[in-house]
């Protein structure tokens, strides 16, 4: 571990609109309202809530923590819990390291259609444009040549993630977001004002709204909800541990989390509205169904809305603002994802900031690059967003619940550490949330998506190209998780062991004075 004292937010409202800023990106805008729609509609809102309250808020609070107790990135925090849990830390680590590494290129698409959005480049077929002139899609699994048109965007994608990272959390990351959060609640505040005084924008609001109660006897439904809290909250793979260690000791911790878990749903809804309005205003120029238009992911973004923006009135001052929202939303959950890689190589290693960013942004730029701005990007990109989320974050969250709450035993002690410093008290009711319905929910999911990803091949792709672009990936990070968590750790850093559980020390930096 370094030796040096460990940064700090400035105030508590960095830390939040970092957090923030981690959990409101892209699939806020283009999962949740399909999502929703798909789900019972308004009845949706039910499960999700609930979700929310009995197993996203408790996660998110036990990382919070977690990362504040034993003030280091995943491996050395959960070191410190027991000394064989440190590879669940690892897991998280290569985890975000493939999610960064295609994650950059989706913000790298949308700053070519801010450009493209201008003059409506996509012309009368946004598909064919999109996998075709503008990414050169091949067939799966081939690579034959490099995309200009997407490389360059990449790079410079890169540079400015990798730019904010240097200047450290306080001067950097926290910096950022109080820029970028703002702008983004602007930019995507006046797409929603303007959707909803669209021609047909209520039939969109309607269809999305419109509860079907029917629909919360089924379990696909209960499962959705809690997929969505789980994959939006950032939790489950280690940017909340890395974003609260650099906490003070007497932040609260449950208050925080309340205000970035219900922020973040307050945002979803929010782009439910935007999205949905604008299908509506698609449906009634065509003169189809709203459901014949929902969709989510590149679809929604790279296809459906360009013809959206070709078809409306101001259509390209609303497609540069959509872009340019994405981009935004994207970057500061970029910035997080990538800074749980800068952390751990940090600790691990007691490189400088400044080393350890250069260190990790250039393997992941080469990654990133030669992957995912080639002919064959698309499908990659595709199957291991896929995979890694169903087999690496959810399953990497339910072995950490489980190893904390059953294994180790941790969470009464945690719960003593939260309640020592937090405005609202965590009860008995943490520790059932978090012990038993947690849990079981996530085990259900993993059931569930492993009994569908047997029956078809997940988007019909060829069973060789799932067995290492899909499966592959997601085994993959594990196998280097463990093999990392086996190597010694240098004596003067060396961290862990029961000592750890008398609680964090005091790092010598001055006290906060603005919390």
């Amino acid at each position: 571990m370094s030796n040096q004292p460990r940064e700090r937010w400035g105030t508590r409202a960095g830390f939040l609109l970092a957090a923030i800023g981690s959990a409101v990106g892209l699939g806020n805008i283009w999962r949740f309202p399909y999502i929703a729609y798909d789900n019972g509609g308004g009845a949706f809102l039910v499960p999700y809530l609930l979700a929310l309250l009995t197993a996203g808020l408790p996660l998110l609070i036990m990382e919070y923590v977690v990362g504040r107790r034993y003030r280091s990135s995943p491996p050395g925090a959960y070191r410190q819990l027991s000394r064989p849990a440190e590879v669940i830390g690892w897991w998280q680590v290569a985890i975000c390291f493939v999610i960064a590494a295609y994650y950059a290129v989706i913000l790298a698409w949308a700053v070519r259609y801010v450009g493209f959005s201008v003059n409506e480049s996509w012309g009368d077929d946004p598909n064919a444009f999109f996998a075709g002139d503008f990414l050169k899609a091949g067939e799966p699994g081939t690579f034959s040549k490099f995309v200009p048109g997407v490389m360059w965007p990449l790079l410079g994608v890169w540079l400015v993630t990798l730019v904010i990272l240097w200047f450290g959390v306080r001067r950097g990351i926290e910096w950022a977001n109080r820029v970028f959060i703002p702008t983004l609640l602007v930019f995507f505040g006046i797409l929603v004002v303007r959707a909803i005084t669209l021609d047909g924008a209520s039939e969109g609001l309607n269809a999305l709204f419109k509860p079907d109660w029917d629909a919360l006897t089924e379990g696909s439904v209960w499962v959705a909800a809690y997929g969505q809290i789980f994959f939006s909250l950032s939790i489950g793979f280690g940017i909340m541990i890395t974003y609260a260690s650099y906490l003070g000791r007497k932040s609260d911790l449950t208050g925080s989390a309340l205000v970035a878990g219900f922020a973040n749903s307050s945002f979803e809804i929010l782009a439910g509205i935007g999205v949905f309005s604008v299908l509506g205003f698609m449906a009634a120029e065509q003169g189809i169904g709203v459901n014949d238009l929902a969709t989510s992911g590149v679809g929604l973004a790279f296809v459906a809305f360009p013809q959206i923006i070709s078809s409306m009135p101001g259509g390209a001052f609303f497609g540069v603002m959509f872009f340019l929202s994405l981009v935004i939303a994207g970057l500061t959950s970029l910035v997080s994802i990538v800074q749980v890689q800068v952390a751990a190589v940090e600790d691990r290693t007691g490189l400088s900031r400044k080393a350890a960013v250069l260190s990790v942004g250039v393997v992941l730029t080469a990654v990133s690059t030669l992957a995912f701005s080639t002919d064959g990007g698309l499908t990659l990109l595709d199957a291991s967003d896929h995979f890694i989320n169903q087999y690496g974050i959810a399953l990497a969250a339910l072995v950490s619940v489980v190893v904390v709450a059953w294994a180790l035993r941790r969470l009464p002690l945690l719960q003593r550490d939260a309640n020592a410093t937090s405005a609202v008290r965590l009860g008995r009711w943490w520790l059932f949330f978090l012990g038993v319905v947690t849990p079981l929910v996530l085990g259900w999911m993993m059931v569930d998506s492993l009994r569908t990803e047997f029956d078809e091949n997940y988007e019909g792709y060829p069973t060789s190209f799932l067995g290492w672009a899909g499966w592959g990936v997601a085994g993959g990070v594990l196998v280097v998780a463990v093999l990392l968590s086996l190597i010694p750790w240098r004596r003067h850093g060396d961290i862990g062991g029961p000592a750890a559980d008398a609680g964090p020390v005091d790092d010598p930096q001055p006290k906060e004075g603005s919390r």
